[in-house]
């Protein structure tokens, strides 16, 4: 499956494209020019314009790694988790409405994500890749599998649901979800951090902090136009017809996904396996030695 209109612009304060980066001369701006690990392009997908950041890695040949970033979250939420796998290649991209990915013209679905996401990887010229989703782009990474199996070598399910069945998290936890104001607050996002991720974050209110420091807001709408994509959604009754081997990986202390959640998902995809940590939601910043170690030795098996 390919894109129907593919072509790579000019990021955001990048200038013109010239940096050999991207395909086609696409503008790309690297850790060295812009303080960044990722080269960061904008591409024309499927009539949609999206901000893409990519990791290069210095295994060649090797499967790329795509991420699905969590609601309201943006490239700059995953970078210090690629940076963590030096190796591999790496893709990750803003939602449109989300970081510099500018809105959609209607709302969207998560089967459409889906088709943008392939149109990306159609860009690099991946006929594969490894996925990972983070609590709303676990549900994302999901249908991705489902949609697009064939590309799917891999599938790694971070602190998600099976969509609208699922046991819920702490009442509080999901009322302070339901607006984006801990994005674009930083006195908020420390207050309300501890009830939201659990975990480390509630007796270490400068991880909020440092959580903000890789925030890059835009807009209300768009973290809405997130929710109403997986509003109704559910994988729970296919689920059993996944065919990627899949790691299922949570916290103990997640107010917001119960453990239940991630158990039900190992129960039902057949080839899965299960890690928890000793930890809250998220888990890929607070244990993140922990966890890079558990991604590469599950993408790295035979």
């Amino acid at each position: 499956m390919t894109s129907d209109a593919m072509g790579a612009v000019p990021a955001p304060g990048t200038g013109s494209p010239e940096s050999p980066a991207g395909r086609n001369g696409a503008a790309a701006r690297t850790a060295e020019a812009g303080g960044h690990p990722l080269e960061i392009q904008m591409l024309q997908v499927g009539g949609q314009l999206l901000r893409v950041g990519r990791q290069a890695g210095s295994q060649r040949g090797a499967t790329p790694l795509l991420m699905f970033n969590g609601i309201g979250g943006s490239i700059e939420l995953l970078e210090p988790l690629a940076r963590a796998m030096p190796a591999r290649e790496v893709i990750v991209f803003d939602v449109p409405g989300v970081g510099h990915s500018p809105m959609p013209r209607r709302p969207y679905r998560l089967r459409t994500l889906a088709r943008w996401a392939l149109g990306v990887l159609d860009h690099f010229g991946h006929a594969q890749a490894d996925v990972l989703g983070v609590s709303w782009g676990g549900v994302a990474a999901q249908e991705f599998a489902r949609t697009a199996g064939e590309r799917c070598r891999r599938l790694i399910l971070c602190a998600t649901t099976s969509g609208m069945f699922m046991l819920p998290g702490h009442p509080k936890a999901i009322a302070r979800m339901v607006t984006p104001r801990r994005y674009m607050s930083k006195a908020y996002a420390t207050q309300v951090s501890g009830d939201i991720y659990g975990g480390d974050f509630r007796h270490r209110p400068e991880l909020a902090a440092e959580f903000m420091k890789h925030v890059k807001w835009q807009s209300r709408w768009g973290y809405y136009l997130q929710i109403g994509a997986a509003t109704g959604w559910t994988s729970v009754h296919w689920l059993c017809r996944l065919k990627q081997r899949t790691l299922v990986m949570a916290g103990r202390d997640d107010p917001l996904i119960h453990t239940f959640n991630a158990r039900l998902m190992r129960s039902l995809i057949p080839n899965s396996e299960l890690k928890l940590f000793d930890c809250g939601h998220l888990f890929l910043m607070t244990r993140q030695e922990e966890s890079v170690r558990a991604i590469n030795e599950f993408l790295d098996k035979a």
